[in-house]
């Protein structure tokens, strides 16, 4: 019975084409990211499978993960007045949010997806997350019919004081997906000291 620290989102100046972005002032209990570059349109790939793997915009309407059994709509979040990545509603613990300001899944850039470990009630639904491991997919259906399927290249565990902002926020040009949640242990006062992200990129679109 642990209520989850709020995810939050401390924003910067908006990023230049293909790079990283400055890191942001820490701050305790907070998954950053900064405020990313206006979208940039891309192709979807051809018929023949040929081209650039990149779609265009597109809100995420639903997550899939079946090596962790994870299977859930998706709402799209903002910032507060502070910048902060707004979190998906702790009476829901089975939902997750994406950072609507960003790229939209299978969008070149890097999208990023939160819930939570756990509320009050128990455990939330990205309790396992940690559990990814190399080579699993996450698939994200999108408002136009199709599911970007993205393969899991890793999956790290980071301390507040040492969060790499560049390396989990920043363009690689590519389409990337960015997973988050809370880790680590937890304190009452200063809630979870860590955070877990898994990193993964692009490799199919399904039509539905």
């Amino acid at each position: 019975m642990i209520d989850l620290p709020p995810l939050t989102v401390r924003s910067a100046e908006p990023a230049k084409p293909v790079a990283t972005v400055p890191p942001p002032s820490r701050t305790p209990e907070a998954v950053r990211s900064p405020r990313p570059a206006a979208p940039t349109p891309t192709a979807a790939p051809s018929a023949g499978g040929r081209g650039e793997l990149a779609l265009p915009p597109s809100p995420a309407r639903r997550l899939t993960i079946p090596a962790i059994m994870i299977e859930s709509p998706v709402m799209g979040l903002g910032l507060d007045r502070q910048g902060r990545l707004t979190a998906p509603p702790v009476n829901n613990p089975r939902l997750v949010g994406w950072y609507r300001k960003g790229p939209a899944p299978g969008e070149k850039g890097t999208a990023l997806v939160v819930g939570h470990r756990d509320t009050k009630t128990g455990p939330a639904i990205f309790l396992n997350l940690n559990a990814l491991k190399p080579g699993d997919k996450v698939n994200i259906a999108r408002a136009d019919r199709r599911t970007a399927v993205f393969t899991v290249d890793k999956v790290r565990t980071y301390t507040k004081e040492a969060f790499p902002d560049a390396e989990v926020y920043g363009h690689t040009g590519r389409p990337e997906l960015r997973l988050l949640t809370c880790g680590g242990s937890f304190d009452k006062k200063t809630g979870y000291s860590a955070n877990v992200v898994v990193f993964a990129h692009l490799t199919d679109v399904r039509q539905v």
